[in-house]
């Protein structure tokens, strides 16, 4: 990646085209296989969804992580270099990871992620074999058949007569002739609101606009097998609109939940520093959203977390909600070992439902974390690399310690106990609303 990429997207100029619009789709399982039911011009269809062989893969030491620089502003990686965790697949393509590159050399099909996101600028670098198809699937629904209503899909086909490489096929040619065959090229796509920009190895491919590009009825992110090898690797995606909601000098209106507490917060290296037991409660209430902040831990062993749709706080309940856990402790020495509580949890985790599936930050570090919530479907990033990945199956409840909570809630920030000490900064938010 590259900070100026913003720069370079946004002084291209603006173009339009046109399209239709569907009902959305809803989040997908990880672990499959899974049946959705999908529209098409019969009506409704059901959809077998596929777990690629290599999405629980055991990871090992990840990598093709975003650098310091990149983590600031919000960058995430999609693809770990080891396995396809957060991926599904819409069909038996042979989806794989070969020496840190997603490889596929068919049938037709496409790999998918679980999460789904509405803004964002996506970046990675592609290899297509001498006369392949492929392609960048965005605001896709699972099972996209018309790419004039279904989905944004960035071609990937120098051969394509009416859409080559770099067209959005069925909307708008590319301006350039870029060509990708037989090696490695990086590709970034913007995506915000109507506007869809793109540049291939630095220069600009595509400019378009049109309302209809928010009204796909899909919001999943799809690589596509549609002829001879394809290979991604250095798959990342920066989440666009977040606002910050958490004043370090006033608090805003965040504050204490009621309640015995001997917490106590303060202004620290331009974070808010929270110490002791309480919890520290924003007013607003969000529910499907996409959420970044930085946090550091101050001492080894320190437990605290994040609660996410919580009912308002009381005094005999201060924080019913779900759990983002921070805590980096881990069994010797092994990261895909957390040791918090019981067979462990590990920074990212939602706690009591899913564990971390490698703890990625260290105590008196700063570590950048990334969650989405979407219906019952919750995935979490802790610096730049992908944790979690769990659908709350729960029957509904307003508590989600007793059960699945759809409605939207509060957050608050976790004193867990008397050893507390943890920083937060940069705490910002994007409502996820998908029209």
């Amino acid at each position: 990646m590259n900070p100026s990429i913003s720069s370079v997207l946004l002084a291209l100029a603006i173009v339009s085209a046109g399209c239709e619009s569907k009902p959305q789709t809803p989040p997908v399982p990880r672990n499959g296989p899974a049946t959705e039911t999908v529209s098409s011009a019969e009506g409704p269809r059901s959809l077998k969804l596929i777990a690629p062989a290599d999405a629980d893969r055991p990871l090992t030491e990840p990598s093709q992580l975003p650098s310091d620089e990149q983590l600031r502003d919000g960058w995430i990686s999609l693809f770990d270099g080891q396995t396809l965790f957060g991926w599904t697949a819409n069909s038996e393509t042979d989806w794989s990871v070969k020496n840190g590159e997603i490889v596929s050399t068919g049938p037709a099909g496409l790999l998918l992620t679980t999460s789904r996101f509405r803004d964002y600028e996506l970046t990675c670098e592609v290899w297509l074999a001498a006369g392949g198809n492929s392609g960048l699937f965005l605001r896709t629904v699972l099972d996209p058949v018309d790419p004039a209503k279904d989905c944004l899909e960035f071609n990937l086909c120098d051969s394509h007569e009416s859409y080559p490489t770099g067209s959005l096929v069925a909307r708008q040619k590319s301006s350039s002739e870029q060509k990708i065959e037989g090696g490695w090229h990086k590709v970034i796509v913007r995506l915000e609101g109507d506007r869809c920009v793109a540049v291939i190895d630095g220069q600009p491919v595509l400019d378009a606009t049109n309302e209809g590009f928010s009204q796909t009825g899909g919001h999943q992110i799809g690589l596509q097998q549609n002829g001879g090898e394809v290979r991604f690797r250095n798959v990342f995606l920066k989440p666009l609109g977040l606002e910050m909601i958490l004043d370090v000098a006033s608090l805003g209106d965040w504050r204490f939940a009621p309640g015995e507490s001997d917490a106590s917060v303060k202004a620290d290296e331009n974070a808010v520093r929270l110490q002791g037991t309480g919890y520290l409660e924003g007013q607003a209430t969000y529910g499907d959203f996409v959420l970044q902040f930085e946090a550091k831990l101050n001492a080894k062993d320190v437990n605290s977390g994040l609660f996410f749709r919580a009912e308002p706080s009381t005094k005999e309940a201060p924080s019913n909600g779900y759990e983002l856990q921070l805590q980096n402790t881990i069994a010797g020495g092994d990261r895909t070992k957390p040791a918090d509580y019981g067979e462990g949890f590990g920074t990212g985790a939602i706690f009591r439902r899913q564990k971390a599936r490698y703890v990625n930050a260290n105590d008196e570090e700063w570590f950048a974390v990334t969650l989405v919530a979407d219906g019952n479907h919750f995935a979490s990033w802790v610096n730049g690399l992908q944790v979690t990945d769990f659908r709350d199956e729960r029957q509904p409840d307003p508590n989600p310690r007793n059960g699945r909570r759809d409605e939207a809630g509060h957050l608050s920030l976790q004193g867990h106990d008397a050893a507390t000490d943890a920083s937060f900064r940069e705490v910002r938010i994007a409502p996820l609303a998908f029209e």
